[in-house]
């Protein structure tokens, strides 16, 4: 039987969001049903409100969560009711040719729940990366569960559903940062600042944060960083290179999605170094006008990483693991709890710079 619960709804692009009664079906073959304990607020969110990820409202927000397995349907057998997991919005199909090579990261056909989630009159919510948990309970595809151990609160094991992961892992997989290397993060917001601390995780020794706001540098100080460049009063390039013997960095990652800051990054790293976008750029952004001859010239490697590159089942046990040991610090990411009905507010918090991370508690 359907059940009817609360969840936080986009209606129109730029519009503040409301708190509807949305329509959870029961999960068909392949699905489950999660009951959400807690989501972060992430910055996609906002851009889905925004419309700077596309126009296909009414959108059922919210991504980053973990919660516990309520229901599953038919066909499901590596899940049960009542696992405690953290929702992933890229589900690999094990048979594209990406995962034929071995390569599940790269899923080129990764999937969400077939069956829509609605409003009451029936309108089809669009899920927020396929997903949309700032709702009480939600329906997703069953491979978009991952287990992780239960001793971690889900106001933070939720984190590595989204932000948390794309910057660690746009550090550790995609830069694959190492012992001894440097890395400047240009852009210290939430996912920057994940890749700060996976950088120091690796083993990085340089570590340089890149933002204009004082406040966001010294969080990223407290995330690892040991130097700091305020654009606002400093080049950024010139910067980076002062503090890497007038090299550059080994990679630079642009968690801004700016031409203008990935024109630095590319400009800021060493010879044969790398060049890591995560940051996500809207639309109509086009690249920085760079002389071709400098591609050539410098070498190294320009990547863009997917979700941080990560393999959810691999890595999600792993870093919640790491978090009880003292070793990952994901509680330092939570800077708020709120409700269902202070989404907006968090958005205002975020957009402003206030927070960190504000996490929806249920």
């Amino acid at each position: 039987m359907a059940q009817h619960v609360r969840g936080v709804v986009a209606k129109s692009k730029g519009a503040p969001v409301t708190v509807e009664t949305i329509v959870i079906p029961d999960p068909g073959p392949g699905e489950a049903v999660v009951k959400i304990e807690a989501c972060g607020v992430c910055h996609t969110d906002l851009s889905y409100r925004e419309g700077g990820i596309n126009d296909e409202f009414p959108f059922l927000l919210g991504h980053e969560a973990a919660g516990r397995v309520e229901s599953i349907g038919e066909g499901v057998v590596d899940l049960e009711v009542g696992d405690y997991v953290v929702l992933n919005w890229r589900a690999v199909c094990g048979v594209c040719r990406a995962c034929k090579k071995g390569k599940p990261q790269y899923c080129f056909d990764t999937h969400n729940a077939k069956q829509p989630m609605t409003l009451e009159d029936g309108t089809e919510l669009s899920p927020a990366l396929g997903i949309g948990a700032f709702v009480e309970k939600t329906l997703v595809a069953a491979g978009q569960c991952t287990k992780v151990n239960p001793e971690a609160p889900a106001k933070v094991a939720g984190l590595l559903g989204c932000g948390v992961m794309a910057g660690l892992g746009a550090a550790v997989n995609t830069g694959q940062v190492g012992r001894g290397d440097s890395i400047a993060v240009i852009g210290c917001g939430g996912v920057g600042d994940a890749a700060i601390a996976g950088a120091k995780l690796a083993g990085a020794t340089t570590i340089i944060a890149v933002d204009t706001d004082p406040k966001k540098l010294e969080w990223a100080q407290e995330f690892g960083a040991n130097h700091t460049v305020n654009p606002k009063e400093e080049d950024t390039v010139e910067a980076i290179r002062s503090y890497t013997d007038g090299n550059g960095a080994d990679v630079v990652i642009d968690a801004v999605g700016h031409p203008e800051t990935y024109k630095q990054a590319f400009y800021a790293r060493d010879l044969a170094g790398t060049v890591v976008l995560v940051g996500v750029p809207y639309p109509d952004m086009m690249s920085p006008e760079i002389p071709l001859i400098d591609y050539f010239g410098r070498g190294g490697a320009l990547k863009s990483a997917w979700y941080g590159d990560c393999l959810p089942s691999r890595d999600f046990p792993m870093y919640v693991d790491l978090y009880l040991q003292g070793t990952f610090p994901l509680d330092k990411f939570v800077t708020e709890e709120t409700t269902l009905d202070g989404v907006e507010a968090a958005f205002d918090k975020m957009h402003k710079g206030e927070v960190l991370r504000s996490v929806v508690i249920f």
